[in-house]
């Protein structure tokens, strides 16, 4: 008897359908896993995947053959996506190929060797051949990789009744989609007509007289962020796909899109926190290697800010209170400086920061830094010199508070900026840059304020 229901109270695969499909697995029951997994959709194949043991993944493929759905391999990790592939032959993964949309087929075949997919490729007919191919030769991440190459496309004079009948007759349209392209006999994108539109006019009229220009074609090169962007601008459904000279090679669907998004959320997130590419499938070893460079440049920047506490160690020796509050005066200015780093990030992925406006935007960001910066100057100030009972200390801290804050507002927005300038990814790099100033800035600050101030004494 099948089981209903594959996730538990808190969004994860349960234990007991888990439980349930290990002993089908365990037993080799091909019967059960079909009538478990089968019919599932492909993201709940694909949490199922993740949540199995690569043992059982392997198995659960080999058990269940042809009726095992390979779309939802494009929904795993990338290092559960190649553990499950390089487990089968090439023909295998060939025959499952010829089932998938080419874009799920780009995104299974391009993380393998250039051989594996070459042995792949040449188990396929010709004409798909040469569609993923042309897709796979695309750089990464363009919207030549993410692009579907089935699309409907028809010349300008036929008529809606022509466009009609070739859809219903002809058997190797795609499963669904929501526009048609117009092209000229050289396959130049001309147009495009809605579904919707088609089925509203009247069989004589000719397509051409129904057509819209398609003023949103997405270059195949173009970076698959900058095309999201195009259609969350525009509200989107579809996108044709050109060549460079402008013929119609795919279509990019909202379905990619949002994965696009997603993707390039976590990769900037992951980024910020200097895991690169980071996912939870890895094993101990590449987890580790992943975040040993940017620990490293960490390390570098700690001693940089220790060497400064060390020019003021005969201050901190004389007035003890020095070594107790100067970690406030740093890790407050790092937050602050870290909340307009974020927010200068986004802005720059979103294309909502350019140079047209950023000088509105850093004079914005220096207000706030100096806002702050007296808010909590005068709070901290009143705390450390009740605290210490020193009118002193406490004025002391809150001037350093003032600095810190205004030069972590700046450096929050500045070092995005100039990255993004110099070509490098700011998501990547700020968070490490910016911890540097703010520490070294905070106790030099602080600790030199204190200095000059009691040595006038």
């Amino acid at each position: 008897m099948p089981m209903h229901g594959i996730y538990g109270e808190d969004g994860a695969v349960s234990a007991a359908f888990l439980a349930h499909v290990g002993a089908a697995i365990a037993e080799g029951n091909t019967v059960a896993l079909k009538a478990d997994v089968g019919s599932r959709h492909q993201s709940e194949i694909g949490d199922l995947l993740e949540a199995l043991s690569p043992e059982q993944r392997r198995s659960l493929v080999s058990l269940m053959g042809a009726e095992f759905d390979f779309t939802a391999l494009t929904e795993v990790d990338e290092a559960i996506r190649l553990d499950i592939v390089e487990s089968l032959k090439p023909e295998q993964i060939a025959e499952a190929v010829q089932q998938l949309d080419s874009d799920d087929a780009v995104y299974i075949l391009e993380d393998l060797d250039p051989r594996d997919q070459e042995q792949i490729l040449a188990q396929l007919p010709f004409t798909e051949r040469v569609r993923l191919r042309r897709s796979l030769n695309y750089p990464e991440e363009t919207a030549g990789r993410r692009m579907q190459t089935e699309f409907v496309a028809v010349p300008p004079f036929w008529t809606v009744g022509q466009t009609i009948d070739y859809m219903r007759e002809d058997q190797n349209l795609p499963d669904s989609f929501s526009q048609i392209f117009v092209i000229d006999p050289t396959f130049r994108l001309v147009g495009a007509v809605d579904l919707d539109r088609i089925l509203r006019t009247k069989r004589s009229v000719k397509v051409e007289e129904i057509m819209r220009e398609t003023r949103h074609a997405i270059p195949a090169t173009m970076d698959q962020e900058e095309a999201a962007k195009i259609f969350e601008q525009y509200d989107l459904l579809s996108a044709a796909v050109v060549d460079e000279n402008e013929r119609l090679v795919g279509v990019l669907t909202i379905d990619d899109v949002v994965d696009v998004i997603t993707q390039e959320a976590e990769e900037d997130l992951l980024r910020m926190g200097g895991v690169g590419d980071e996912e939870l499938s890895d094993s101990v070893l590449a987890a580790g290697r992943s975040r040993v460079p940017w620990l490293m440049v960490n390390l570098v920047t700690a001693f940089l800010a220790a060497s400064v506490i060390s020019l003021f160690d005969a201050s901190i020796q004389q007035v003890v209170a020095l070594a107790v509050l100067m970690p406030i005066v740093a890790g407050m200015g790092g937050n602050a400086g870290s909340q307009t780093m974020t927010v200068t990030v986004r802005a720059l992925a979103t294309g909502d920061l350019s140079i047209y406006n950023a000088g509105r935007i850093i004079r914005r960001e220096l207000g706030v830094g100096l806002l702050n910066g007296f808010v909590f100057a005068t709070l901290i100030g009143l705390i450390a010199g009740i605290w210490f009972d020193s009118v002193t200390i406490g004025g002391i801290i809150a001037s350093a508070m003032i600095i810190n804050m205004f030069v972590a507002a700046l450096a929050g927005i500045l070092i995005p900026l100039l990255l993004s300038r110099l070509g490098a990814d700011p998501a990547v790099a700020s968070a490490v840059f910016l911890t540097a100033i703010t520490d070294v800035v905070g106790f030099f600050a602080f600790l030199g304020l204190a200095t000059w101030w009691y040595g006038l004494l």
